[in-house]
């Protein structure tokens, strides 16, 4: 094991202690495939153990080099700017301590793989419909970072055209739009079979339970539409290796998130008041408040 060296996965945290334990087992996964390295997990807001609980315990261990990965899909405005200005400030007040951040898991081909098996496996629970009279209905997280957005329509196209269904609708559960609701009500027009709810999330929480329970409620309204739940992401190996890339990319020193995109280096058409702006955490009013699961949570694997 590196004497030196920790990791710090960087989660948004929940209020949903399901949410909380998936998190603490995609960490324990991620440490198992860095057996070199303490490995340690936090939240931004809404539960405990926080980020700056990680980062005490890394240099309690005697690390004076962290390496830090956002536990996230896609680089938005958390991963661009809460998580670092939390980790900048914990390096600023700890002289000799080194933080170095990495990049989202993004639209990876590994993360696409998990998730045609995760709708194979909802098509596995019911009777056969072809493809090509199914509509596939994947639902991002959303945000007002339309760079992210675009990443969960570019997933929804590729796996439309790679696993052959019949149409594909894109939608978010917040922030922007489509919302989930709309896009259902738009895709029981199109006259298909069947329609399978895909949330393209890690993990579960009140957003993915949300979208569930509005596939429960569109199943009532229109009995002649068979509705398909497919499961999120969550702790498939692909993804616990697509976690430990990123760690690698770092010491390799290609950590470098998508820029030519980003909001706030490039004058992004409808967006071009936000170049520039500061990097800032609004989450210091909500660190650690929520669910009570996260204090028993603290990833001791790899000591």
């Amino acid at each position: 094991m590196s004497n030196d060296i920790g990791v710090m996965v960087c989660g948004h945290g929940s209020r949903d202690d399901e949410a909380i334990a998936e998190f603490a087992a995609v960490a324990d996964g991620i440490a198992r495939r860095l057996p070199h390295y303490p490995v340690r997990g936090g939240f931004l807001e809404f539960a405990r153990p926080i980020i700056r609980d990680g980062l005490d315990e890394l240099r309690q261990l005697g690390v004076t080099r962290i390496l830090a990965v956002p536990g996230m899909l896609f680089a938005a405005g958390h991963a661009k700017n809460d998580i670092p200005s939390v980790l900048n400030t914990y390096q600023a007040r700890h002289a000799g301590l080194t933080i170095e951040y990495g990049r989202e898991l993004g639209v990876d081909l590994k993360l696409l793989r998990v998730a045609a098996e995760r709708i194979e496996a909802a098509e596995a629970g019911a009777a056969y419909v072809p493809r090509q009279e199914t509509l596939l209905v994947v639902v991002g997280r959303g945000s007002s970072d339309p760079d992210a957005n675009s990443n969960v329509a570019k997933v929804a196209r590729m796996l439309w055209e790679g696993m052959g269904f019949g149409w594909v609708e894109t939608c978010y559960s917040g922030v922007t739009f489509p919302l989930i609701e709309p896009a259902l009500e738009q895709a029981v027009k199109l006259g298909y079979r069947r329609i399978v709810v895909f949330p393209y999330f890690l993990f579960t929480g009140v957003l993915v339970k949300r979208i569930y329970a509005a596939a429960d409620a569109f199943a009532r309204r229109h009995p002649g539409i068979e509705f398909l739940k497919a499961p999120y992401l969550n702790d498939h190996p692909l993804v616990l290796d697509v976690f430990a890339e990123r760690v690698q990319e770092i010491l390799a020193g290609r950590n470098n998130m998508n820029c030519h995109m980003c909001k706030y280096r490039e004058q992004v058409l409808g967006f071009e008041d936000e170049v520039g702006q500061a990097q800032s955490s609004h989450h210091h009013h909500v660190e650690g408040i929520g669910t009570e699961s996260g204090h028993h949570h603290r990833h001791r694997r790899g000591d």
